[in-house]
């Protein structure tokens, strides 16, 4: 269908944002679900397409990680070796209906949450949240990080999977990220209450789960301690709903924000799957006690995914005791950075309904033209990686997507319209 004009096409896209109703249904290995994985040794990763001589230390890092994961490598060297001798092939985690957190590699053996919208039947995946220490995600790649990522492999995976087919339809996530919105998430740097209430949703089905009892406290102790374990589902839910709006296949919508270390990354409703890239900027934030700002790699992962959909960091204001974590100031900063994002957003979304906003629901809808007309980029949340592998998390911040991105976007689709005219 063509629309007679942007804003029209826009507002299509928001009714189909609007009417996404992602479930989570299962967690599967990555290469029974996601072809590319399934020929040879094949990595996804966060961000635009990047090669492996541009990756920073920390998607470097997981990379090795991945490959010793997999057997391809009995030692970081021979791993790098592979790397740099071009025997991996890599592709992003978008192009193949994914998202991963900051390096975001993903491999075959690798569980991913599988997310299906029960509107559209579109599916997003993304790998499972490794918890807190020295993680694969943020570029640590040895020692307690294989023998977390085997756990997660041989038992998290399949007792998630076993506890979910006993749901006929899985988890409701609108329903139960509603819920935790009015509890103090935003999805993207806190995550508590969403955790908690899956831990709430899938104790009963865990425990009826068949198998070692040790190994269901096991998965029980560990969603109980991961704050953070709701992100990843949370990213793979607006996966979903974005790619449903991208179908629309017209507007000025921002249907994808990512980032690799190397480049910022937008896709548009109007302009399907072409990437508009810029530099990367680089986080500002709090650092752990011994690290600063010198350490801190750019800008990395998919996670802006969440601010794409118009939570995260444009939700500030529904968490605002994360902004001294992340070293953005207090209630009354949050407040203005979420009243700034509803100046580049064109919608409120009210599935997500903030207390603290006086009800008002969450942005969606991040329009191109907007942001070049105001020169307002989104506010993202972020995690921050030690710029050389092997390190991982050193500490929390904000950052912002170069300009760039959006006027080559905005540019390409007045192009597009012309020709079509």
């Amino acid at each position: 269908m063509t629309y007679a004009t942007l804003n029209d096409a826009n507002q299509a896209v928001i009714a189909e944002l609007r009417k996404a109703r992602p479930r989570l249904v299962d967690v599967k290995p990555a290469g029974s679900c996601i072809p590319f994985l399934a020929e040879g040794m094949s990595l996804l990763h966060a961000g635009p397409p990047i090669a492996w001589e541009d990756m920073t230390g920390p998607m470097k890092g997981a990379v090795l990680g991945a490959c010793l994961f997999e057997g391809w490598a009995g030692t970081a060297k021979e791993a790098e070796t592979l790397a740099s001798g071009g025997k991996i092939r890599f592709a992003p985690c978008h192009d193949n209906s994914a998202v991963g957190p900051m390096g975001g590699i993903t491999s075959a053996h690798m569980p991913v949450l599988v997310v299906k919208n029960a509107e559209h039947g579109n599916v997003a995946y993304c790998n499972l949240n490794e918890g807190i220490g020295k993680v694969m995600r943020f570029g640590a790649f040895e020692g307690e990080v294989q023998t977390r990522l085997a756990w997660m492999r041989d038992v998290l995976g399949p007792v998630m999977s076993e506890a979910l087919s006993h749901l006929e339809d899985g988890l409701d996530l609108t329903a139960m990220m509603a819920q935790a919105v009015t509890m103090g998430d935003e999805f993207h740097q806190r995550n508590i209450a969403a955790s908690a209430l899956l831990l709430r949703a899938l104790a009963a089905e865990i425990v009826g789960c068949g198998g070692d009892d040790a190994k269901r406290r096991e998965v029980l102790a560990f969603l109980g301690r991961t704050d953070q374990f709701f992100l990843n589902i949370a990213m793979a839910y607006c996966k979903c709903v974005m790619d449903a709006g991208a179908k629309v296949g017209e507007g000025s919508i921002v249907t994808a924000m990512t980032r690799n270390g190397k480049d910022f990354g937008i896709r548009v409703s109007g302009l399907g799957d072409r990437w508009f890239t810029a530099p990367v900027n680089t986080p500002v934030g709090l650092f752990f006690t011994g690290y600063s700002q010198d350490d801190a790699n750019p800008d990395i992962g998919d996670s802006a995914i969440t601010e794409t959909l118009g939570i995260g960091g444009a939700a500030m204001i529904a968490a605002p005791g994360v902004t001294r974590f992340l070293g953005a100031g207090g209630f009354n900063d949050a407040l203005e950075i979420s009243e700034e994002m509803r100046e580049i957003y064109i919608e409120t979304n009210s599935s997500f309904q903030i207390p603290t906003w006086d009800f008002q629901g969450a942005c969606l809808g991040l329009d191109i033209r907007r942001v070049v007309e105001t020169g307002i980029t989104p506010v993202i949340n972020t995690g921050i990686a030690h710029r050389k592998p092997g390190i991982g998390q050193v500490g929390a911040g904000t950052v912002r997507p170069p300009l760039a991105c959006f006027e080559q976007a905005l540019e390409a689709l007045a192009a597009a319209r012309s020709r079509s005219a």
